[in-house]
């Protein structure tokens, strides 16, 4: 047999050396050739490269009640307790998704365990009662810790930098490029329309991914606050080892939403009435009380507590980032990044109360405003990869906006997959988000098929899983040809009614049973089928 040629073809060698080194490592390898032919690499040895396996959260499922997914993690690690506790939603109210918020307070990045917003007191409590339990093993149980970066920006966790540099600990300062009022001048409500100029940062994003935002607070409650302290707001203050005035910390790096226990700590050190030190003791074992107060509140509330400036802001959480679903696609519109943000208010105690970021957008931001953001990716929750698979997307309200993205991201790849559209809100002459833009692509035949939903223009309200099981049979013929179902919005009401809606159709234009019609959206999901970007 001859010896076998080891040497590719590409290798810099006379014949006469070839010849020579063949024979030499043929010999040295102890391989000769069955007449197949062999390379170099056939004489090394392959090691398959070991997968890794994902890990398996079996509670991470919004419908299962809070007791039964504390059972299921019940032997897992501390920070997967933490995590069946929270609502399952990935919704990023906290500023992470569940899994990353249970491990940045366990790391230590995060102190607050009151950011679960939809799991509510209940989570907030059962966080707490974990945290105890577990005071060895969670940093954020060792007392203040450190949630902020050198900048004195929030950080949640997720300490790994996106590629192109800004992430979370580093957001890029971005200006407004436009900004306006979706909503008639008729509507209850308001809902702007954001464009962001992401030139020169190197971000890049796909569609289905949000956007974090770090907002500022209302300039009307910082004031308010800094008179409560009797201050002038140019007080210096200590920001991560930075001196900066209160105002601008109060302004720009901390949370006044939200009561630390350091903030009722320091109260009753300072306070000058027993009375009210024992009523905030009690507030610390039991926040039940004060649930919706912010700082403002307390302050005011327990007056006789004279805080410094320092020893305020050393007593606050951290500004946390806001996630908004990204409403444009990047093929669409290079080196900008669209958000649709509904304005939110109500009043409490007698006080108009403004959510931070989305009054931020309608009320105090202008063309050429600066505000920091990063890219947060999704998890699974984008266009499909096969140009020709259909698409049904259900979006009312604010919900629209991942959707706008991913018609615009069809559009641009040429996709010939059928897009089916239901939007619903409450008045279409005034709450119609993108209109024209939605009739013009239905008129391109982009959009297929759009089912609208107005609840108060008629005397009985019409929401979109009406729409939806009005046309439930034709829905079912699509799920069976392997279209893939998209749901944004509301997590408590529309994202439940919608769940309930497709089970619905699947009993009766499928003929399944309640259990069978149940697992047939659990196969979708396992299939990424069933996406959902819900808070």
């Amino acid at each position: 047999m001859a010896p076998v040629s080891l040497l590719p073809e590409s290798a810099p060698f006379s014949d006469e050396q070839r010849a020579w080194l063949d024979g030499f490592l043929s010999g040295w390898l102890g391989i000769q050739d069955q007449g197949g032919g062999l390379s170099v690499m056939d004489a090394i040895p392959h090691v398959e490269e070991e997968e890794v396996e994902e890990e398996d959260h079996p509670w991470h499922d919004p419908a299962i009640e809070m007791e039964e997914r504390l059972e299921m993690a019940k032997d897992r690690p501390v920070e997967r307790q933490l995590m069946a506790a929270m609502a399952q939603l990935d919704c990023g109210s906290c500023g992470y998704d569940c899994q990353r918020y249970a491990e940045a307070i366990v790391n230590g990045e995060e102190k607050s365990l009151k950011l679960c917003s939809p799991g509510g007191s209940a989570t907030a409590k059962k966080l707490k009662e974990l945290v105890s339990l577990n005071v060895g093993s969670v940093g954020a149980a060792n007392g203040k810790s450190s949630a902020t970066n050198g900048n004195g920006t929030a950080t949640n966790g997720n300490g790994k930098a996106a590629e192109q540099g800004y992430s979370r600990t580093n957001p890029f300062p971005a200006k407004i490029a436009a900004i306006r009022n979706l909503n008639g001048t008729e509507s209850a409500k308001r809902t702007s329309h954001v464009e962001i100029d992401l030139s020169g940062s190197g971000i890049t994003y796909e569609v289905g991914d949000s956007l974090g935002v770090y907002p500022t607070n209302c300039s009307e409650l910082v004031t308010e606050i800094i008179n409560e302290l009797r201050a002038t707001g140019d007080e210096s203050v200590s920001v991560d080892g930075k001196s900066v005035s209160l105002v601008e910390a109060l302004t720009d790096h901390y949370c006044l939403t939200e009561i630390t226990e350091e903030l009722l700590t320091a109260m009753i050190s300072k306070g000058g009435n027993l009375s009210e030190a024992k009523l905030l003791e009690h507030y610390i074992d039991d926040d039940e009380d004060i649930s919706g107060w912010d700082v403002l509140d307390l302050l005011r509330q327990f007056s006789s507590a004279k805080l410094t400036a320092e020893e305020l802001v050393y007593s606050l959480s951290p500004m946390k980032p806001r996630l908004y679903s990204i409403s444009s696609s990047l093929k669409a519109h290079p080196n900008q990044v669209h958000l649709t943000v509904g304005r939110v208010g109500w009043e409490f105690r007698n006080r108009i109360r403004k959510g931070v970021a989305s009054t931020m957008f309608s009320d105090r931001m202008a063309i050429g405003s600066t505000v920091r953001v990063f890219v947060h990716r999704s998890h699974g929750f984008t266009v499909p990869e096969d140009p020709h698979a259909k698409m049904i997307m259900v979006g009312p309200g604010t919900g629209i906006a991942p959707f706008r993205a991913f018609l615009q991201e069809r559009q641009a790849r040429k996709a010939s997959g059928e897009n089916w559209l239901f939007f619903g809100d409450q008045k279409a002459s005034c709450d119609f988000l993108y209109r024209d833009e939605l009739e013009s692509l239905r008129e391109s035949g982009l959009l297929g098929q759009l089912d609208v939903a107005f609840s108060r223009d008629q005397q009985e309200k019409v929401y979109v899983q009406d729409r939806m099981r009005e046309r439930g049979a034709e829905l079912w013929k699509w799920l069976n040809s392997g279209a893939h179902f998209f749901v944004c919005g509301d997590a408590k009401r529309m994202a439940v009614d919608v769940d309930r809606t497709l089970k619905e159709i699947a009993c009766e234009h499928g003929g399944l049973s309640e259990a069978d019609a149940t697992a047939f959206l659990s196969r979708l999901a396992k299939e990424k089928r069933y996406c959902r970007d819900v808070y």
